[in-house]
């Protein structure tokens, strides 16, 4: 069974989260249970909290989005269900109404998108998905909240009544007010309304003319407002139908209220179910604002936070654009306890808190702002001891407090417990309270529990340098500027840095040397060797870094290099690729020419077939010899033969197509050869003249013949002109007689 107490979330600031995560409810009910939220205890529990609340956060970016899910408190109306003779009024059904089919609309969404979001599809199916109750409703109500017509046959009788009494006396009121109008008793407004009854302003001084009922007069006195005589039988009837209306509607709703009774329980898990999705949707867009995630959880005991924020402080420094610094820190079987060192205001218990209120927030059901790739652990217990934690009710000082909490720490302490202390040790004499934050530091140690602690005491880090898996850790500090980093360095203890912080917040400095005299010289000499090589430290990370970068910035030149290299290889294989193609192809061409060339001198098809049906089973050969078939087990021989049996049948298919391809191609060729032969028969019958359009054969630029001496010709271009022979001339246009 988990603990994690109360002053343990109190420490944590836990509180301040919830009321972050608050403001993302949709209803009271929603805000209710987030401030309710503890750790939850059980770990499969847990695993289903957060796979909902991820599924939820996957789903704000998504296409997919969840529907709005707001719903009414329906509180006061399942109490009320719960009392015998009750009546709901046509609001509380309204509400009633909206909660069904909300409910009814999300377990179809998750239904639909089971695959997207598993979990909350999986919670849905336990909400029992009916319309039963929303029909009985709808029978009644209208959407705008009033009681329908139909409800009743007697109800739609009395509606009827009251439209035509309502127009009767309206014509009658009417008719009344025009003949006081015309008389001239009445005053400039003419009429008003009384008590929902429409009433005649009457002058004062002819109210005796007016016959009718008094109902009142205006604050001055000068006008009186009566009822005429005409209206009031017709009013009392309209009066009589309206109470009538309303024992009617009164009834229905009675009969409504007993029908929809043995439903309050679906009610119930109804308004349960919404305040749940409420919580895990703020939870989630909570996590959404603050780039949280959901890391994985090992099976081995391991603590690995990468580029960890804490939730607050980065909330606060986002309003106020300022910059945070994530922290790195891992624990495991060999690194079980981190002693953290270092000034005053350097971050030590910021970091300790940001550890601790993640893992608080994890095992609540939220998602924490960490990189991808961190683990963490389910942890049975969580202790805490932050801050001053004086209790004068208990009249208990502040070192006194903090040994009965370390004797609580004693008790539940184990393998499965996270321990968090600041500020080990003080409260009480350096030495004696340092000897015995060291005892402590060796029983937690034994009990193989994980824990972070922040300390100034030297023999702290002397102890966490001398057991084996405790580590020792800095706050880093700029030793020029005297300014903290905020950034945490495990492996190495930190100075304090007690007199350069002093001297940088206008201390003397001959205070300052005094002050150093009065120390030990030992700790002296201690506190400048951590000093220096803190600093030297600084300056070897600075340089590992520029190295880092510059080995980076090569790696990634070499990796386009190589990237380059290859799309090079690529383009040679394809265009290697298209020049043996091409050369195919020519080859082919060449040999078809051959072919034909042949045909077309000795007109012997027999052996133009026989010629290209050799060249063809060559090709095949050389082909087969480059792609020699595939061996195959004995098991595929009846395979084997069925397919070289079809491939055959295919080739012969393909030499029949290539035979009649090939007469088709002659008979083209012979076409063309033809008609060839008759143009040029036509060429040479006919006789050029002066003004003939002609051009050079093979030639694009046309001319005009200008002079012909027997077989020349002179051919004029408009710029230039040429002298050639006939017959190396064509006809475009000839000369116009």
């Amino acid at each position: 069974m988990g603990f994690i107490s109360q002053k343990t979330l109190d420490d944590l600031e836990f509180s301040s989260i919830l009321n972050s995560v608050e403001e993302f409810c949709i209803s009271n009910l929603g805000k209710q249970l987030i401030q309710h939220l503890k750790p939850i205890s059980n770990k499969p529990d847990l695993f289903i909290e957060l796979a909902q609340v991820k599924e939820y956060n996957a789903s704000i970016i998504s296409e997919n989005r969840i529907p709005n899910h707001y719903f009414e408190d329906l509180t006061k109306e399942i109490h009320l269900l719960k009392i015998e003779n009750s009546r709901l009024d046509t609001t509380a059904f309204l509400k009633i109404t909206t909660n069904s089919e909300t409910v009814n609309e999300l377990i179809l969404f998750f239904k639909k998108f089971n695959e997207y979001f598993p979990t909350l599809c999986s919670k849905s199916t336990e909400i029992e998905y009916t319309k039963s109750a929303i029909e009985e409703i709808q029978k009644i109500i209208t959407p705008f909240g009033e009681v329908q017509d139909k409800a009743s046959v007697f109800l739609k009788d009395i509606r009827k009544e009251i439209h035509i009494v309502r127009a009767k006396t309206g014509s009658s009121f009417t008719r009344e007010m025009s003949r006081y109008d015309s008389a001239g008793y009445l005053d400039d407004i003419r009429e008003s309304v009384i008590d929902n009854q429409r009433v005649l302003a009457v002058q004062s001084m002819h109210r005796k003319k007016v016959k009718g009922s008094l109902l009142g007069s205006s604050k001055t006195g000068s006008i009186v407002f009566i009822a005429p005589q005409a209206t009031l039988e017709l009013h009392r009837e309209f009066q009589n139908l309206q109470h009538d209306e309303k024992q009617e509607i009164n009834r229905l709703l009675k009969a409504l209220t007993e029908t929809i009774r043995p439903f309050f329980p679906l009610f119930i898990s109804y308004q349960e179910y919404l305040s749940k999705l409420d919580s895990i949707g703020a939870r989630a867009k909570h996590a959404y604002a603050n780039n949280a995630l959901l890391p994985k959880f090992s099976n081995t005991k391991r603590v690995y936070f990468e580029e960890a924020y804490h939730p607050i402080l980065l909330e606060k420094n986002r309003i106020a654009k300022l910059p945070i610094i994530p922290q790195t820190l891992e624990l495991n079987e060999k690194q079980q306890i981190i002693v953290i060192s270092g000034p005053n205001a350097g971050g030590k218990s910021i970091t300790l808190k940001t550890i601790g209120l993640l893992q608080v927030m994890l095992q609540s059901g939220m998602l924490i702002p960490v990189d991808e790739h961190s683990e963490t652990y389910f942890f049975d217990t969580i202790l805490s001891d932050i801050g001053d934690n004086q209790s004068i009710e208990n009249q208990l000082s502040t070192y006194s407090y903090r040994l009965k909490n370390m004797r609580g720490f004693l008790k539940r302490c184990n393998e499965h417990t996270l321990f968090l202390i600041d500020e080990f040790g003080t409260g009480s004499d350096p030495d004696l309270g340092g000897a015995l934050a060291e005892i402590f530091l060796e029983e937690f140690y034994a009990k193989k529990a994980f824990g972070v602690i922040t300390t100034h005491y030297s023999n702290l880090k002397v102890l966490a340098n001398e057991l084996e898996n405790v580590s020792n850790a800095n706050m880093q500090f700029d030793e020029r500027t005297l300014e903290p980093l905020f950034k945490l360095h495990i492996g190495q203890a930190g100075s304090s840095f007690t007199f350069e912080v002093a001297q940088k917040n206008g201390i003397p400095f001959s205070l300052i040397n005094r002050a150093k005299k009065k120390v030990e010289g030992e700790k002296i000499r201690l506190d400048k060797t951590i000093s220096k090589l803190q600093k030297e430290r600084n300056q070897l990370q600075r340089n590992s870094q520029v190295l880092e970068n510059e080995q980076l910035k090569a790696k990634k030149q070499t990796q386009n290099l190589s990237d380059k290299e290859i799309k090079i290889k690529e383009k040679l294989n394809s265009f290697q690729e298209l020049y043996d193609k091409n050369q195919k192809m020519l080859t082919y061409g060449r040999k078809s020419n051959e072919l034909l060339h042949k045909y077309f001198q000795t007109n012997n098809k027999k052996e133009l077939f026989a010629e290209f049906n050799k060249w063809v089973l060559i090709e095949k050969i050389k082909h087969m010899e480059l792609n020699p078939p595939i061996k195959k087990d004995k098991n595929t021989k009846a395979l084997k033969k069925a397919k070289v049996k079809e491939q055959k049948k295919k080739d012969i298919q393909l030499e029949k197509v290539e035979k009649e391809i090939l007469i088709k191609v002659i008979e083209v060729r012979k076409e063309k050869s033809t008609e060839a032969k008759r143009l040029a028969k036509e060429k040479s019958s006919y006789k050029y003249k002066v003004n003939d359009k002609v051009r050079l054969i093979d030639g694009k630029a046309c001319g005009i013949i200008d002079k012909i001496e027997k077989n020349k010709v002179i051919i004029d271009y408009g710029m230039f002109t040429t002298q050639t022979s006939l017959e190396k001339i064509e006809l475009v246009v000839a000369a116009k007689k």
